[in-house]
């Protein structure tokens, strides 16, 4: 059975208990920090952005900084899923920015402040912000001495990207995916921070880091932090550049824009013996010191992870401040949520996900923890008494096997964690089959375009429950290590397999996979998605009609259902084919994407994405402060403001992926 529990929230489900976050499952790093009200929410983001725009302008800009700073935090620390290790990366920024003397040039705090007009900012100030964006490159180049980066199988699929196709020219796609993404990105985080500092290698530093970073705002949805990257490039520059620049300008323009002179003498620098006053003053050592101790302690943070082994899991601790950015790649098969009532005994599945809109938590033992709790108080209210929450989640780690996260076996609810020590329920990684995914590659090659397969890996005693969908008219399963016993839930048989052996399965039905096996089993799924096969034919046989048409080898006449794929409209009374419909479809969508594929058109993409992106952010700010200065208007009304607010334009609904009836990626585990 399943339960009948709302299956996603969203601004779309305007009730009052998700407007209020009375149903909706949240993973702060501390269990007292709870979110605003959602209007509220929108008042804090507010004041965020006045804060950034504060600290951009100058403008009373110890005020900005701590109006930017503490609503960030309070918003990084509320939800874990939100973490990366740009936006820990922002916080920091943030948190320097507040300490130091970023208000002297150009800022508007200078205009009515004599003494910090066009003034020396202390050099520990340059040498903090210097410091963190070489611990950002080189601890990354570190992180990606790992042997699955250094193998090329942490980003194994990135070098198809049309980004990569000039090296696809000279190199093959396997070459340019170890040698370009892998080793060139190896060597540019560990170099990058140390090309940058010297004068000499500073110019080819900037080439390579700004080509780099310009690839990666193509190639991975990570906001603003490509951008924020080639900004930092500027504090590696001598810190006369700004003046340089303006000197340049046309002397119409250099009215509005600071001042060219040479900097006036500050209180807060020390100028050794070139007319100082005195020593060092307490303050100055007080710097020094924290910026020593602030260096240490970043270059300490990625490591530190044997002080909290209950965030570690396959990868070590909580994601956002080790900097191993793309070292990790995961691919989810399967994910199964199973409900059992303590007073019934009555047994139920959710769907993934339910109560939230986050996806991280199937990585983190420490989330998964979280999000049972969470079950636990909610279901209830749904007529589940004292429920039991187990978790199967199935998960591939740069292209190994696709193996359990967590024991399926242990209600999570119930089941201890500390971050202090280890997760008991926590299943290892299996990394002494990492050898086969050399293997597990050249059986892939081996396929034709039709077959797809998954790789498996289970634990003895454990067994997988699977069901074939009709769609997988021919799916087999192969043992390539160990011994499993494949139950036949329906035909009531059981089927021991050895090492290289293999069986049909039948479709439309349930089947267990047992591990009977003293070491872990390993064994495939070959299937042909024989709907999307038939599918592909018949859209085949529309085009190669339509061709034999329109050069004239085509004798017989089209009937009126199949006149419209030459173009023409679908006569009147005949109802237009559901095949004619999508072959249709598929031909827009391949004549847009030719339109689309200029550069000119890629920028109009991107810059009209960013556009609807600041609107709706924009919009609904704006509604929720009028919703606490006058109060919420009805939910019909709300509902319509919010979808004006989410409307991306008339090209959204062109864009939008079509349904293809019968395709599927895969065996449902």
């Amino acid at each position: 059975m399943a339960l009948d529990v709302p299956q996603e929230r969203g601004l779309g489900h305007l009730d009052q208990r998700y407007l209020d976050g009375l149903e909706v499952c949240r993973f702060p790093l501390l269990p007292f920090l709870q979110p605003l009200p959602l209007d509220w929410m929108y008042l804090l983001y507010t004041v965020m952005f006045l804060g950034a725009l504060g600290i951009m302008l100058g403008c009373c800009y110890r005020l900005s900084c701590v109006a930017f700073l503490c609503p960030y935090w309070y918003l990084f620390l509320l939800d874990k899923t939100s973490w990366n290790n740009h936006s820990y990366l922002y916080g920091l920024l943030g948190f320097q920015l507040a300490l130091l003397g970023a208000d002297r040039y150009g800022s508007v705090d200078g205009l009515f402040r004599p003494r910090k007009h066009n003034a020396h900012v202390p050099l520990w100030n340059y040498a903090l912000l210097r410091a963190q964006v070489f611990i950002v490159y080189f601890i990354a180049g570190l992180k990606k001495l790992d042997g699955d980066w250094v193998g090329g199988f942490s980003m194994g699929s990135l070098a198809r990207h049309w980004l990569f196709s000039p090296f696809r020219l000279v190199l093959s796609e396997e070459l340019t995916s170890l040698l370009v993404v892998h080793g060139g990105g190896l060597v540019l985080d560990l170099s990058a921070g140390f090309l940058l500092f010297f004068d000499a290698t500073r110019p080819l530093a900037l080439v390579f880091v700004t080509y780099f970073h310009c690839m990666n705002s193509q190639l991975f949805s990570i906001g603003m932090f490509s951008y924020t990257m080639l900004a930092t490039n500027g504090l590696f520059c001598r810190p006369e550049w700004p003046r340089g620049l303006v000197a340049r300008c046309p002397p119409w323009l250099r009215g509005v824009l600071p001042s060219t002179r040479p900097p006036q003498p500050s209180p807060d620098c020390h100028y050794g013996g070139q007319g100082a006053r005195g020593g060092l003053r307490p303050r100055q050592h007080l710097a020094a010191a924290f910026t020593i101790l602030y260096v240490l302690e970043q270059l300490f943070l990625p490591y530190s992870h044997f002080i909290t082994p209950g965030y570690n899991n396959w990868t070590n601790g909580l994601y956002g401040y080790s900097w191993d950015m793309m070292v990790h790649s995961r691919f989810h098969q399967h994910v199964k949520i199973t409900y059992r009532d303590g007073l019934t005994g009555e047994v139920g599945y959710l769907k993934p996900g339910v109560f939230t809109q986050s996806r991280r938590w199937r990585d983190h033992a420490d989330m998964l923890k979280q999000y049972s709790s969470c079950l636990s108080r909610l279901l209830p209210r749904y007529n589940v008494s004292r429920p039991r929450i187990y978790f199967d989640v199935w998960v591939s780690i740069n292209e190994r096997f696709q193996q359990r996260l967590v024991d399926p076996r242990v209600d999570l609810v119930r089941a201890p964690w500390s971050p202090w020590t280890p997760t008991p329920w926590l299943l290892p990684l299996l990394v002494d089959l990492s050898p086969w995914r050399q293997r597990l590659q050249e059986l892939e090659a081996q396929l034709d375009g039709h077959t797809d397969t998954v790789f498996i890996a289970d634990f003895p005693g454990l067994h997988l429950e699977n069901f074939v969908s009709e769609d997988l008219g021919n799916t087999s399963l192969r043992v390539l290590r160990g011994q499993v016993l494949v139950e036949l839930v329906e035909q009531q048989q059981n089927h021991s397999l050895q090492e290289g052996q293999g069986m049909q399965l039948p479709a439309g039905q349930y089947h267990k996979v047992h591990t009977v096996s003293p070491e872990p089993s390993c064994y495939m799924y070959l299937y042909v998605n024989t709907t999307a096969l038939e599918l592909e034919r018949n859209l085949t046989r529309l085009r190669e009609l339509r061709d034999r048409v329109r050069n004239g080898t085509e004798r017989s006449p089209l009937p009126p259902e199949l006149r419209p794929i030459l173009g023409e409209p679908p006569p009147a009374g005949v109802p237009l084919d559901p095949l004619v419909s999508l072959f249709l479809r598929r031909e827009q969508r391949e004549q847009r994407r030719e339109r689309e594929s200029s550069p000119a058109q890629r920028l109009r993409r991107f810059l009209r994405r960013k556009f609807f992106l600041f609107r709706r952010s924009a919009l609904m700010t704006l509604i929720a402060l009028r919703n606490l200065a006058l109060g919420r208007p009805d939910p019909e009304r709300l509902a319509q403001e919010v979808a004006f607010a989410s409307w991306r334009g008339e090209e959204e609904e062109g864009a939008r992926t079509e349904g293809e009836g019968g395709v599927r990626g895969g065996p449902e585990l």
